[in-house]
């Protein structure tokens, strides 16, 4: 890389749920999530420490720690309990902690299929006040639960807060995977009851790149259900048609896996730039082909890194990736 390129890295940060949500993450930190109905590790991330015009996010990633129920069943005799002695108590105190979540009872409005093996469920929240008023800006994320999983997932809302208020609703785009919570979630239907929590996270903050007359620039990165808090900025509005250059770099295997190409003309009328980029394309595509990092590479453009921003959200090799903003 050019010694005059400035870099901004991506990087992953793997850590166990609780302990995220006791890391309070100093502002302007990178950071990374992961959606337990992606199976992808995933970053939301709009900072380096060193440049102030990227913002930060909260982590998400499945629960590692076991049920309070297999401590029962530990063999306590032949275990060295000195040694493990702060494991257990970890284990019990996570589990404590667990079992303060506030869980809100909510109806399915609709589970349709988005893309392959991409489902947009909505979910009615208009009768839970408390639970709309939490959703206060876009990137946020929740829990949700069922009767019959063994474990919550965590999902990105898509929706705008805006959509929460005057609707009622939670929209979100979730990937259905085998033997998961997301995947029973896919095989419900309207009327079906759910347990959601509280809305968790910071989400993106957009004051960080605004005023848009200084910060001109935004670059967008997104893979697969990635795409599904990129959605709830973009329709959030940022004042992209006051910027001269906001693009959407989105990539999937193909078009099959591609979600919200419905919405795609009316984000470019508020001012996104959207760059379809097929991994797996076939010989009829005419657009970007390959990794969304090699297509913003292969466009050759530079930047000002005082007056540009980004935001990430999808696998974690697009994540790692080093970003070369060059000083115009």
């Amino acid at each position: 890389m050019p010694a005059h390129c400035n870099r901004f890295r991506f990087c992953t940060l793997a850590h166990p749920p609780l302990a995220a949500a006791q890391r309070q993450p100093t502002k302007r930190t990178a950071q990374n999530i992961q959606f337990e109905n992606t199976q992808e590790m995933s970053s939301l991330t709009l900072s380096s420490p060193r440049y102030h015009h990227l913002s930060s996010h909260a982590h998400l990633h499945r629960h590692p720690h076991p049920p309070m129920a297999i401590i029962r069943h530990l063999n306590l005799p032949h275990l060295n309990l000195r040694h493990n002695r702060r494991r257990y108590l970890s284990v019990a105190a996570a589990a404590l902690r667990q079992d303060t979540t506030a869980w809100t009872q909510a109806p399915l409005s609709e589970v349709q299929t988005a893309a392959e093996d991409l489902f947009h469920v909505t979910i009615d929240v208009s009768d839970s006040p408390d639970l709309v008023a939490s959703h206060t800006r876009p990137g946020q994320y929740l829990q949700l639960r069922l009767s019959d999983a063994e474990k919550p997932s965590f999902l990105a809302i898509a929706s705008p807060p805006s959509t929460s208020t005057s609707k009622g609703e939670f929209e979100f785009l979730v990937k259905s995977v085998a033997g998961s919570t997301a995947e029973l979630l896919c095989g419900l239907g309207r009327g079906d009851v759910v347990e959601l929590s509280q809305v968790m996270g910071r989400g993106f903050d957009i004051s960080q790149i605004s005023p848009p007359e200084e910060y001109l620039t935004v670059l967008i990165f997104a893979t697969g259900s990635g795409i599904s808090p990129i959605r709830s900025v973009i329709e959030s509005g940022f004042g992209a048609r006051k910027r001269s250059d906001v693009r959407l770099y989105y990539g999937a295997r193909n078009l099959q896996r591609m979600a919200y190409q419905d919405r795609f003309k009316d984000w470019e009328s508020s001012g996104v730039k959207v760059v379809p980029v097929l991994s797996r394309s076939d010989d009829r595509w005419e657009g970007e082909r390959g990794y969304v990092q090699a297509a913003f590479d292969r466009a050759k453009q530079t930047y000002n890194p005082s007056s540009t921003g980004a935001l990430l959200c999808g696998q974690k090799q697009m994540s790692e990736v080093c970003l070369c903003f060059k000083i115009s």
